[in-house]
């Protein structure tokens, strides 16, 4: 992996949460490649979710066991997305805040699909603006591949070889429960008001 510049600074702007419903994001949803679903009732046990190894913000290596007793919100994204990911990421933090103490029972995941810019040095500014309980993974390509895999997701990058490309992705959020099993999946469109919500309630009804 090799350092790049910083990504765009949008921080500022995206964390505002009244912007998540504005037009342009969904019209930039329908170019993602991704099956809108809201919240996933299941039963049974299903096939999302496994064992990754990479590299976190501070450089130290985590593997999916480091986040056992406590669940995870777990988004696949890219720092220098222009709009879905960092939305997405404001509205988990709204979320979070939103449910309080709750909060303190769930560790929110980047996982990075795009290994080549977004190195540990480029995740952790961009990850504090949402708050310091965020945990940014990166890796070699073939380290994220399994990660991917492992939750079911897709990404794909889409534009010249320079270092303006942007890449397709999944856009759901994964919630694993302490055991790092499938729970449910959020969409971005239900806003962090109703994800809060749903949180609340199963991170209650687990303790």
């Amino acid at each position: 992996m090799r350092g790049k510049t910083s990504p765009p600074l949008m921080l500022m702007a995206v964390l505002l949460v009244g912007a998540v419903g504005a037009g342009v994001l969904l019209w930039n949803l329908g170019k993602i490649r991704q099956a809108d679903a809201p919240i996933v009732i299941t039963t049974g046990e299903a096939d999302i979710g496994g064992a990754f190894s990479l590299i976190d913000q501070d450089g130290e290596r985590r593997s999916d066991e480091d986040f056992r007793g406590r669940h995870m919100l777990v988004f696949f994204g890219f720092t220098y997305c222009p709009d879905i990911c960092p939305t997405t990421l404001s509205i988990l933090s709204a979320a979070l805040n939103d449910i309080g103490p709750l909060a303190d029972d769930i560790v929110p995941i980047f996982i990075s699909v795009d290994p080549e810019r977004d190195t540990p040095e480029i995740l952790k500014p961009y990850l504090s603006a949402f708050g310091s309980e965020f945990v940014g993974l990166t890796g070699t390509k073939e380290e994220v591949d399994v990660a991917v895999a492992a939750y079911r997701a897709f990404y794909q990058m889409n534009g010249s070889e320079s270092d303006d490309y942007l890449v397709d992705h999944t856009t759901i959020i994964y919630l694993m429960d302490a055991d790092g099993k499938f729970v449910t999946n959020y969409d971005l469109n239900m806003g962090p008001d109703a994800i809060a919500i749903d949180l609340r309630q199963r991170i209650s009804d687990a303790r």
